[in-house]
């Protein structure tokens, strides 16, 4: 039987392997290589860098962790109940992401520190569907924002503490849930939808 093809996806699931394995401090890509039966210089065809490779591994797992915020995003029904799934699905993703994937979560702390591309572009897209929400609660008269994109900054700023991954730790506190519930609230009122 002939050797698999060497494939983008093919690397990204070794890398995810071996930084769950040896965590984004110590992974190589001599490492993912040597998963794969293969050359450094090989992955390297697909991926130009190691810091490329780490980004690449964190929007596959950004994409998987928030497939459902989309269509969410784009439901039907009241914007002030779809806000609110929003922000619950967003808080227990990344919460499920933190206990049950602490390497690969690790991964994404590192790339937030580093400012990346991917964290930016991750961040602006739940921004445009937080101000699809907002736009929508606002054409059907239960939300008072004149600028979507400026309440959708401000929501998410105030729901940091539930998303932000310099809070995980807290994430498991006794009273998180009652917290967020409070600050969901607090939002949602603010809009002028409660």
């Amino acid at each position: 039987m002939p050797p698999e093809t060497l494939t983008p996806e093919r690397i990204l699931v070794a890398t995810e392997d071996v930084l769950r394995r040896y965590g984004p401090a110590k992974a190589t890509v001599v490492d993912v290589a040597r998963a794969l039966g293969v050359s450094h210089g090989s992955v390297y065809r697909h991926f130009r860098t190691k810091a490329e490779l780490r980004e690449a591994v964190t929007q596959r797992w950004l994409d998987r962790t928030h497939a459902n915020l989309e269509t969410i995003a784009a439901a039907d029904g009241p914007a002030a109940g779809r806000l609110r799934d929003w922000l619950a699905e967003l808080f227990a993703a990344k919460r499920g992401k933190a206990g049950l994937d602490p390497e690969l979560f690790a991964t994404y702390q590192v790339l937030v520190g580093e400012h990346s591309d991917t964290i930016t572009r991750h961040i602006d897209k739940m921004l445009g569907q937080l101000s699809g929400i907002v736009a929508d609660g606002v054409a059907e008269g239960a939300f008072t924002p004149r600028d979507p994109a400026t309440a959708a900054r401000a929501i998410w700023d105030a729901t940091g503490r539930f998303h932000d991954p310099v809070y995980a730790p807290q994430w498991a506190d006794p009273g998180i849930d009652a917290a967020f519930t409070a600050v969901c609230e607090l939002v949602v009122g603010g809009l002028g939808g409660a």
